[in-house]
């Protein structure tokens, strides 16, 4: 596969995740949404039919890493880097596109429910966050991951094992021929293994386990001219970056070491 069908697989794929990921994150959070408080089960499935749908369009092109804790995971495993920085750049900028055609199907749910004041409402507290987090708006969940209880240790453990699952899960089966990126079996396994640690492991952080798909969505949340956003909660945004890329780097490891 050449460079520019990596940038352009991963640009595609990673619109499609963050659009249906995010998407269905604000059928179930926002006002006048046919979808509201449709619970956390909705939510695990969704993201994994979104995983599903935009790695199946993306794979022929690029291997639908999606993700770069799955690029930096088979980067480890073979020890090859040449297009690492490609798949990162299509990964950001697919991110952040699909979070804007998000909120472009919302637009009107967001101006509702940002109107409502019961709906503005401050960042929960944690035992090592003793201040208001006033950078923590009401609508940020829609785009980005947040830890229910803000705990640094046990917020970037839960994002290191979630994402370990994920990448280890990855290497042991479906990769194509090439051994760049998934094939289909491999995409339809991926997508319920998201699933399940949705189920199992998503309760204290939100499972980002893909840096892109956090930190992208939170910079447009950053940029996006909407009333009463709040912030981005900067403070925790390097959690779901930093985490994901240490499982990554601990799943191609015990790869090479257990199963190579």
């Amino acid at each position: 596969m050449s460079t520019s069908d990596i940038f352009i697989g991963e640009t595609i794929g990673t619109a499609l995740l963050t659009l249906l990921g995010g998407g269905v994150c604000a059928a179930l959070t926002l006002k006048s949404s046919k979808a509201r408080n449709a619970g956390w089960l909705a939510i695990t499935f969704g993201w994994g039919f979104a995983v599903l749908i935009a790695a199946y369009v993306s794979a022929p092109l690029s291997g639908a890493h999606l993700n770069p804790a799955v690029t930096v995971g088979i980067a480890v495993k073979d020890g090859v880097w040449n297009d690492v920085p490609v798949y990162l750049a299509g990964q950001m900028l697919g991110a952040m596109l699909g979070s804007v055609l998000m909120w472009i199907a919302y637009y009107g749910q967001f101006q509702v429910h940002l109107a409502d004041p019961e709906n503005i409402r401050d960042a929960k507290l944690g035992p090592e966050d003793p201040h208001p987090h006033d950078q923590a708006g009401p609508v940020l969940g829609i785009f980005s991951t947040g830890p229910e209880i803000r705990h640094v240790v046990q917020n970037l453990a839960t994002e290191i094992i979630g994402t370990f699952v994920l990448i280890i899960a990855i290497l042991t089966q479906g990769l194509q021929g090439d051994g760049k990126g998934l094939g289909v079996i491999g995409v339809l396994i991926t997508s319920f293994v998201v699933v399940g640690i949705g189920l199992s492991l998503g309760g204290p952080t939100g499972y980002a386990i893909n840096p892109a798909r956090d930190l992208g969505p939170r910079i447009v949340h950053a940029l996006l001219p909407l009333s009463n956003k709040g912030g981005s909660d900067w403070g925790y945004s390097w959690i779901p970056v930093v985490g994901p890329l240490v499982g990554a780097v601990l799943a191609g490891g015990l790869y090479n070491i257990a199963f190579a």
